[in-house]
């Protein structure tokens, strides 16, 4: 795939943006009840299903995110022997998109980077653990990601501002969930 062809961060097609969505996409991500290994639906604001982020468990946990048709979006996996924890996100023929890396551990919070292999590198600031946190493109806000509404254990909102690649910010939030909170 040429580098004209890579997918970027940005999609400047607004067509998917209705009128009454101006201010961007919110979407939900549930995990799954009754699963093995992390599997998460992310539904729009209809509560409708329009995403499948599936965990495989094996010698690395590998996810692949579909549209509800099974169509592979991304896939995103662990790396392995790395210093800090690294989980890559791939497009859908293999192609590297990010690189989320955890920052050193602070005190207050933790940060995280995604190094974006198309456009500018991404940062994650808050409340990580209770999912209240931010993803900035430099001093840009890109989504808001937020578990104030929700009293399910694994359920809380994605908000991403208008000309974004939802699905990218999407694993991107997955990609956090997954190194935060790994345990449950």
């Amino acid at each position: 795939m040429s580098q004209s062809e890579q997918p970027e961060l940005r999609d400047n097609h607004q067509a998917n943006h209705s009128p009454e969505q101006v201010g961007g996409k919110r979407y939900f991500m549930r995990q799954k009840m009754v699963s093995i290994g992390s599997d998460y639906w992310v539904e729009n604001e209809q509560a409708e299903k329009v995403y499948e982020i599936d965990g495989k468990i094996g010698l690395y946990k590998n996810f692949i995110f579909e549209d509800t048709h099974g169509k592979k979006l991304a896939k995103i996996h662990k790396v392995m022997l790395t210093v800090k924890e690294t989980i890559e996100i791939q497009g859908p023929d293999g192609e590297k998109l990010a690189v989320v890396k955890k920052a050193l551990f602070t005190p207050l919070m933790e940060h995280f980077v995604v190094s974006m292999t198309h456009g500018s590198d991404l940062e994650i600031h808050g409340n990580i653990l209770d999912h209240e946190y931010t993803i900035v493109d430099g001093r840009n806000k890109i989504a808001q990601v937020s578990k104030r509404l929700f009293n399910l254990r694994d359920s809380y909102s994605i908000s991403i501002e208008p000309g974004q690649n939802d699905v990218l910010i999407l694993a991107v939030v997955a990609c956090i969930d997954e190194m935060t909170h790994s345990g449950k």
